[in-house]
């Protein structure tokens, strides 16, 4: 359930122009160092500007930050600064010093560091799980979504949520064949699907499909703010952007009016059992409304669990869908991937339909869905880390005011740690020659959803989907490239998870 780095920067056209040579000319000298003070040994990288650091440098580049970060780690080595404005970024790309950082001295890097404005007001000024500080709120919200939601129990009682959705799925993308020559999107439609789980797991009342389309398409806009701006690096420039905040609050409202309405129908369900002949015996939101946090004698307001209730779907919707994306496109680039997992669904449960229990029972659809979070993460960046105290990794200091940044493709494409990274070879699971602990238990060899005490609490709740969806897509239909002569395009970027550049369209098959 782990969202994009608040590190990711995005184009900023003129602007960034401007705003140089009004920062240049006008506040260069308002900032000054102070006298005396300790000189901190922070880890090497690009020198920068003065006020701005290598802000620009990013900007101006026209790379995406995470290629501009992958160029950079040749040069500077495995742990790396960037000034970005008021901000510190130390990102880590040695699985050794993130095993350090995150496992060894794993208490000291699991906090958070201060959110930038949008964020604030999304995050309820950090009340969420991801967002929270290490302490008290972090533990109290951590406990009641892992306990009381996400435990292989509660997991096992939205088996029916799961079935309906996979029914859905089927029937979607059969219709949309029908109606298009047999291509379909599939980002798309596997969006929809684990939406639609998410959706009867966290709410538990009923929605038509007009309902479900609503919040969705306010959950994308609600990401679509998040993204981070100039000012978030340089809020002296705030004043430029009082556009953009005003964009923010309407947002945050409609974020609210949107959810608002599910939270309260699902309290009267609550509150008068039977009432409600469609709500489900159990969901999230019912963990939230009376939850305990620790220093608090509240319960949650109904804006704080909206925050909540929005983490949720949003932490495990696209992460999920991204991976089917990527899963699709690598079995139409190697048939023989498609060709095995067919069979071996064949051979362990001949002509019923695939059903979860299945598919511990497939060591090869395990080792397919292994090397895809190992090739294919969710993000470039783990969420941020923080140090609770001044801390030191590979003989540098760690601040407190630091963003640390885990980058991923650093880690699982480590030619050091695996053999033939680039390659796309589920059989370096399946065959046994190699392996990787993804809780990061063992080591930082391949940690798709983060490590240590902030690991992502939906790890189960994920694997779970992915497995599922992918068996159920390939039971039922044959997969094929579209336009037919055409390569995959595995070409990347980043929509709040790792996405292929050019969406992916395929050609199915119902299979006989």
């Amino acid at each position: 359930m782990d969202s994009l780095s608040s590190s990711s920067l995005s184009p900023y056209y003129h602007l960034f122009f401007t705003a140089f040579a009004f920062i240049i000319s006008g506040l260069i000298f308002a900032f000054s160092r102070k006298s005396g003070s300790k000189k901190l040994n922070l880890p090497p990288g690009p020198p920068g500007y003065p006020v701005v650091g290598n802000l620009f440098q990013v900007a101006r580049s026209g790379k995406p930050f995470f290629q501009y970060v992958r160029e950079l780690i040749p040069k500077y080595g495995p742990i790396v600064t960037l000034k970005m404005g008021t901000r510190t970024m130390i990102i880590i790309s040695d699985a050794d010093l993130v095993y350090e950082a995150l496992n060894t001295k794993g208490q000291i890097f699991a906090s958070r560091p201060r959110e930038n404005p949008t964020r604030t007001i999304f995050s309820c000024d950090k009340f969420t799980v991801n967002a929270a500080l290490y302490g008290a709120v972090w533990r109290s919200l951590r406990r009641n979504m892992v306990q009381n939601m996400l435990s292989a129990t509660r997991l096992k009682e939205f088996k029916s949520a799961r079935d309906l959705a996979m029914d859905k799925l089927v029937d979607r993308l059969k219709a949309e064949a029908a109606a298009n020559g047999g291509v379909v999107s599939v980002l798309k439609n596997a969006r929809f699907a684990v939406f639609c789980i998410l959706l009867s797991m966290c709410f538990g009342v009923e929605m038509d499909e007009k309902m479900i389309e609503k919040v969705d398409e306010m959950m994308k806009t609600v990401l679509i703010v998040l993204d981070p701006r100039l000012d978030d690096y340089l809020p002296i420039l705030s004043p430029f952007f009082s556009k953009q905040r005003k964009r923010v609050w309407e947002v945050r409202n409609q974020q609210i009016q949107t959810l608002v309405p599910l939270i309260e129908k699902r309290r009267r369900a609550i509150e008068n059992p039977g009432s409600d002949k469609t709500a489900a015996s159990f969901s999230y939101l019912d963990t939230l409304f009376d939850v305990k946090v620790e220093g608090r004698k509240s319960s949650p307001t109904n804006a704080e669990i909206v925050t909540l209730c929005s983490e949720f779907l949003n932490g495990g919707t696209d992460t999920t869908a991204t991976a089917i994306e990527w899963a699709v496109g690598r079995m139409i680039e190697n048939p023989t991937i498609q060709t095995r997992l067919y069979d071996e669904i064949r051979e362990t449960v001949g002509d019923r339909k695939v059903d979860e229990k299945d598919v511990e029972k497939m060591p090869y659809l395990n080792a397919v869905v292994k090397e895809l979070l190992r090739k294919h993460p969710p993000t470039y960046f783990s969420l941020t880390h923080a140090v609770t105290e001044p801390a030191k990794l590979a003989g540098y200091d760690i601040p407190t005011d630091a963003n640390v940044e885990i980058f991923l493709p650093g880690i699982s494409d480590d030619p050091k740690l695996w053999s033939n990274p680039e390659k796309f070879d589920p059989d370096r699971f399946f065959l046994g020659r190699e392996d990787a602990d993804i809780t990061g238990v063992k080591g930082a060899k391949m940690i798709p959803f983060g490590m240590g005490r902030r690991i992502c609490p939906g790890l189960n709740m994920a694997t779970v989907h992915v497995h599922l969806m992918l068996a159920r897509m390939v039971q039922e239909f044959g997969w094929s490239g579209y336009p037919e002569e055409g390569k995959v395009d595995f070409s990347e970027k980043l929509e709040f998870t790792v996405v292929m550049k050019n969406s992916l369209r395929a050609k199915i098959t119902p299979r006989a």
